[in-house]
């Protein structure tokens, strides 16, 4: 579609600024004619070609991202030129160049968690999926962009991270690795018996189905406490999520405690005696003797 025929047109019917009315119209109809068909054609190619290099949704997102900017992108160019704008790279370098101390001030918050996004995708400290922990807050991830990250948490929550959020702090990711090592703190009483507890602990860790026998759970006492004697069992779980994590861990307490029950091995809290005496001065001068 050209303007000068389709300005005459106009013209011809008496519209007011035919020229300008017709450069408008080609731009809006040529730019939506190349991204639609750019969607429909280059994305489903890119997609399959992506998929048959065995790349993951955590790789795949970012790059169709890029393919869909450079749609529009190319988009924009075909209709400014059609519409007779003019060269569209020239306009585009004099508004950017114009542009470019105002948008530095106003989007530094932008362009950090954009830099931080990029380092996400390179270094991968976590994948879509993954269970995370960082100052004080936990969930799994939803969604990873150039900007922020999606987190839903335990509770159904969703929150809206920045990426220099997690980049510039510590991230825990306990899921990262294939196996998983929790520790737990039993206290028994002085008066019980150590060997005796410490097995009962590693028998329930090799019968539970969930816990591995490669690493083998291990018991160390690691603590003399002010009432109980601290026993720390640590144990492995392999393919960890945090469902698995939450019910393995309280199955194999709960055993342990149903043992310890049963074995008269003593689970202390601690006791506190409040001693001391109360005095009443000045006594004297408040009570009366009776009358007789």
């Amino acid at each position: 579609m050209q303007v000068q025929p389709l300005a005459e047109l106009l013209d011809g019917f008496g519209v007011p600024a035919a020229g300008s009315i017709a450069s408008a119209a080609v731009f809006v109809l040529v730019f939506v004619l190349v991204y639609i068909l750019g969607k429909a054609i280059i994305l489903p190619i890119v997609d399959r070609s992506l998929k048959s290099r065995d790349l993951d949704t955590h790789a795949r997102r970012p790059l169709k991202k890029v393919v869909s900017i450079g749609i529009v992108f190319v988009a924009i160019s075909v209709a400014f030129g059609m519409a007779e704008y003019g060269n569209f790279l020239q306009s585009l370098a004099t508004i950017a160049a114009a542009a470019t101390l105002a948008i530095g001030f106003a989007m530094q918050d932008v362009l950090q968690n954009f830099v931080a996004g990029v380092f996400i995708y390179t270094d991968k400290p976590f994948r879509i999926g993954d269970w995370i922990e960082w100052d004080g807050n936990s969930g799994v991830v939803e969604d990873i962009s150039l900007r922020v990250t999606r987190v839903r948490t335990f509770d159904n929550e969703l929150l809206t991270v920045p990426n220099s959020n997690l980049t510039d702090g510590v991230i825990k990711n306990p899921v990262a690795k294939e196996q998983l090592r929790l520790k737990f703190l039993f206290g028994i009483g002085y008066d019980d018996d150590i060997d005796k507890a410490t097995e009962i602990i590693l028998e329930e860790a090799r019968d539970h189905p969930e816990i591995m026998d490669d690493p083998e759970p291990s018991v160390r006492l690691v603590e003399l406490g002010d009432s109980s004697v601290g026993l720390q069992s640590r144990i492995w779980i392999e393919d960890p999520n945090r469902a698995d994590f939450v019910k393995t861990r309280a199955e194999y307490v709960k055993t342990v405690k149903e043992r310890f029950d049963a074995e008269d091995i003593n689970i202390p809290y601690p006791n506190r005696t409040i001693g001391g005496g109360l005095e009443m001065a000045g006594l004297e001068s408040v009570v009366e003797p009776a009358d007789d």
